[in-house]
């Protein structure tokens, strides 16, 4: 056989061979790198044996892309069918079939390729503020912001993201670029008992997808609708309005009344929802075949943008997270020149000391900061793990969570100066201007004004566009998380099979989102908004920071940290971690929790059976943590002090770059 100085032509799949060194224990004690052609998720044959633990030091450990550290050999020379071999040379950085010296190799399978990275460094930070920055951003922190105390809100919404954001967004990006792995199989690096976290975290990202998505359907529906001379939602002639419809842009000396019902109002329920061909929720009505549409579109967009990879979806982000920017920028200006724009920033900004006193203040401020910034969701995981390993996440963390904030306080301006010219052209107070919320101050108040201005088509276009951009920014990121959990967890069967999977995926979030296209959609969108992410997300975040700072343990993390970026995180990130932030969580969870919301959508009010299905909404993906926690216990064998320990014991070893070679973490 041709003997060569390294590996590189070596088959990944040779036959069986028969080994036999010079010194018979020297290939286990030197310092050899050797490649087990198995992918390492798939520890063992048959998936059934009980995996090593981490701190076992005395052998070789397989590790996530399947290397494993043995010992370098000393030049020996062997049998194969009947062929002189020539053991590899210390030197050599590439690898081979993982053989045993004087024993027969086991036949292995095929090796993964290589873990994706981010093509450019901008790749990341754009994708994760394009996830960060969404259309709550622009319609949830301004009506938070002026209902609580305009300028004095900005206190403890500092003051939560300083101890209970920041810290929570910078310990997830840390986790997902060190172990590289999904928010499923993570947990078998960290503490394998709270793996059920992983699949609650999948669940509510389906949840989401099928209603957030219906949202851009029906602001694609108005970017379609803005492509005409006179937008539709400016006159009261058409056949969806009603003997209320009262334009008083058109004609100054109509005056406003309480029974009085804005052209866009109208546009946005009569025509878009078409909710008065439902009754409610207990009679959805049928479906609108213009939503189901749009909503296809959407979904295919979707598809194409993250069909192939984060390197696919890196090079889409640079078009769906900057346009936003622009649009903002412009919408500002253009909103600082309107009359009575400064009556506007003055409600959004006079702060109200008083506020700051009240509890449901402090809990407005960590729910919101929460949220924006978006931990707990799988995708900051996901998107981490393709980051290089020596990555400086401590300052993306700072940079991006940085950015969010500031988009989220730019963005009250933006829309509080449109809301002063409203008041001024309706001759009444802010306040009374601003009840909207949620999508209806997108939707209605914002169309509406925009409708009324100069060069109102060119701001209507602009405007949904920019909205639409903001949504599928969120949508690429929380379907990332499920991917990238999901083909870390079971790469023997979806490794090679990425686009039938995303396919198989977006098929499925199309078909959930059926209901939310009804003409009664807008009740089950504003539903699931309520029950299906809030307290279910905020106890991922709980346990997870729990598992991560007491379980996995808080020395052991700034350790991977120190490794990972060389410093140790000071004692305020560590405090953070380890109390601070799940008491900030805790706290959230329990005012969450003892108050029941009163929902009211238009003039419907949610009957009481709906809270019973919004709560076992929310319970439906929770439920899978303490469900894996006794499937876990039950599977372990040995006494239950023994399965306790075991279960919280790091079962996978993690890679760790060393140059061109990965060796364990142990």
């Amino acid at each position: 056989m041709e003997k060569s100085s390294s590996n590189e032509n070596q088959p990944l799949t040779s036959k069986k061979e028969l080994l036999d060194c010079t010194e018979g224990e020297d290939c286990k004690e030197n310092g050899l790198l050797v490649k087990n052609p198995k992918s390492a998720l798939q520890l063992v044959e048959d998936g059934n044996k009980v995996h090593p633990s981490q701190g076992d030091k005395g052998e070789a450990g397989q590790i996530s892309n399947g290397y494993s550290v043995v010992q370098n050999p000393v030049p020996c020379d062997g049998i194969a069918d009947g062929e002189d071999v020539q053991c590899m040379a210390p030197a050599a950085t590439t690898t081979t079939t993982s053989t045993t010296c004087g024993m027969e190799a086991q036949p292995q399978l095929l090796e993964p390729e290589e873990r994706e990275t981010w093509s450019k460094k901008m790749d990341f930070l754009l994708s994760v503020i394009g996830y960060a920055v969404d259309l709550g951003n622009i319609w949830r922190f301004p009506y938070i912001c002026y209902q609580n105390g305009g300028g004095a809100f900005l206190i403890p919404y500092t003051i939560m993201a300083i101890f209970g954001g920041i810290p929570l967004f910078y310990m997830e990006l840390a986790l997902g670029q060190y172990h590289r792995n999904g928010c499923i199989s993570v947990w078998r690096k960290i503490c394998p008992i709270f793996k059920g976290i992983g699949f609650t975290i999948c669940i509510i990202a389906l949840y989401i997808a099928s209603y957030y998505n219906t949202i851009m359907a029906w602001a694609l529906y108005y970017l379609i609708s803005s492509f005409t001379v006179e937008l539709p939602w400016i006159s009261c002639k058409n056949a969806w309005n009603t003997g209320n419809c009262t334009n008083y842009f058109i004609n100054a000396s109509i005056t406003w009344t309480p029974h009085s019902i804005s052209p866009a109002e109208e546009f946005y329920t009569r025509h878009v929802l078409q909710v008065q061909r439902s009754k409610g929720l207990d009679d959805l009505g049928g479906i609108s075949w213009q939503l189901t549409l749009c909503l296809l579109l959407i979904f295919t967009i979707v598809y194409f943008s993250i069909w192939k990879g984060v390197k696919t979806s890196g090079k889409v982000v640079w078009v769906t997270a900057t346009f936003p920017y622009i649009i903002l920028f412009i919408l500002l200006v253009r909103g600082a020149t309107l009359p009575g724009a400064w009556r506007g920033v003055v409600f959004y900004l006079k702060p109200d000391w008083q506020k700051l006193l009240a509890t449901e203040v402090w809990v407005d401020a960590a729910a919101q900061i929460f949220f924006s910034l978006g931990p707990g969701f799988g995708v900051l995981l996901a998107f981490a793990s393709y980051n290089k390993f020596h990555n400086n996440c401590y300052q993306d963390a700072l940079v991006t969570s940085t950015v969010n904030c500031m988009t989220s306080f730019v963005s009250g301006f933006v829309i509080f100066t449109v809301l002063g010219y409203m008041a001024e052209m309706r001759n009444e107070e802010v306040s009374e201007v601003a009840k909207d919320t949620g999508p209806s101050l997108l939707f209605i108040t914002y169309a509406e004004a925009i409708a009324n201005m100069p060069a109102s088509t060119f701001f209507a276009i602009i405007f949904f566009l920019m909205l639409l951009t903001l949504g599928l920014d969120s949508t690429f990121a929380g379907l990332e998380g499920v991917i990238t959990a999901v083909l870390d967890e079971f790469p023997h069967v979806w490794g090679k099979r990425r686009e039938w999977f995303v396919l198989g995926l977006i098929i499925a979030c199309f078909l959930g989102s059926l209901t939310t296209l009804t003409f009664g959609g807008a009740y089950v969108v504003k539903l699931f908004e309520e029950y299906a992410t809030g307290p279910a997300v905020l106890t991922v975040v709980f346990l997870e920071s729990i598992a991560v700072a007491w379980f996995y343990g808080i020395n052991q993390f700034c350790s991977d940290m120190k490794e990972m970026l060389g410093f140790t995180p000071g004692w305020y990130w560590r405090l953070c971690w380890v109390a601070i932030s799940p008491i900030f969580l805790l706290f959230i969870i329990c005012s969450f929790m003892s108050s029941t919301p009163d929902l009211r959508l238009f003039d419907y009010n949610y009957p009481y059976w709906t809270t019973i299905v919004g709560y076992c909404i929310g319970t439906s993906s929770v439920i899978c943590i303490p469900i894996y926690m006794a499937y876990r216990l039950i599977i372990t064998p040995g006494t239950f002090k023994e399965r306790i320990l075991k279960s919280i014991t790091p079962e996978t070893a993690t890679e760790i770059p060393f140059g061109d070679i990965r060796m364990n973490a142990v």
